[in-house]
């Protein structure tokens, strides 16, 4: 199961910035104004919920661009990961909307 698990993770984390490159070559949509590819983003969020925004704020400081609440609530079972916020996360990731809303 660990090892499954492990395999999904480093999955997400090669296909995020694979499939922003891919998209980027065909079109210039799908970026936000910051430059950043709306398909990483909501691939982050959908790892974790929190990650996408902190991607589109440049990572930096996990304390000053992550977004806190979504980010320690992902750790709840089927409210977090896999449910509701990390569903949340990726919509808002996918709009380029950085909010720690819930």
């Amino acid at each position: 199961m660990r090892s499954l698990l492990v395999t999904l993770i480093v999955g997400a984390l090669i296909v995020a910035p694979t499939a922003s490159l891919a998209r980027g070559r065909t079109n210039s949509a799908g970026k936000c104004s910051n430059g950043k590819s709306t398909d990483a983003a909501m691939w982050y969020s959908i790892l974790h919920p929190g990650v996408g925004e902190w991607y589109l704020r440049g990572w930096g400081s996990f304390n000053a661009n992550a977004p806190q609440k979504k980010f320690w609530l992902g750790f709840i079972p089927f409210y977090g990961w896999p449910g509701y916020l990390q569903v949340k996360s990726a919509t808002d990731a996918r709009h380029c909307r950085i909010n720690d809303e819930v």
